[in-house]
């Protein structure tokens, strides 16, 4: 990968390692939100998606998980600013825009994701919650 990429390419032109070296692999995709059905607000719970890998924050079935979990959205550089649940600190969400990654980001800093940057050790596997109780489990907003 050439260093920077990200300010000399358009996301469309990123090659596939690229584009899935921009993913912080924070985990925050991976949780469970909820949509109320009569507004479309969406809600951040602390539950995550069964295939999740808590050591990790990356799930244990990447290459399949669209169709284990077909509700699982695969992001793409063509979808990637359509999606309105996209957590405000993503750095696909940053890219997007301010043309540029965070200092914080492993591509720019040359260091791990700050573990307070990410889901692990404050999530559920989603197996462990019945679903009807799943509205008991939203949180604050996407940061908690």
């Amino acid at each position: 990968m050439t260093k920077n990429f990200w300010k000399e390419k358009k996301p469309q032109e990123f090659t596939s390692e690229e584009w899935e070296s921009i993913c912080t692999r924070c985990g925050k995709c991976c949780q469970i939100k909820l949509e109320d059905e009569d507004n479309g607000d969406i809600f951040y719970t602390d539950l995550v998606c069964r295939y999740f890998d808590h050591e990790t924050c990356c799930c244990s079935q990447y290459e399949n998980r669209c169709t284990l979990v077909p509700t699982c959205l695969k992001l793409t550089p063509e979808n990637w600013n359509t999606i309105p649940w996209i957590p405000q600190d993503c750095a696909y969400n940053i890219l997007n825009k301010t043309g540029n990654l965070p200092e914080w980001h492993p591509l720019v800093s040359g260091q791990p994701l700050p573990s307070e940057r990410s889901v692990k050790g404050k999530v559920v596997s989603e197996n462990l919650v019945p679903e009807d109780e799943w509205e008991d489990h939203i949180i604050e907003d996407e940061d908690d």
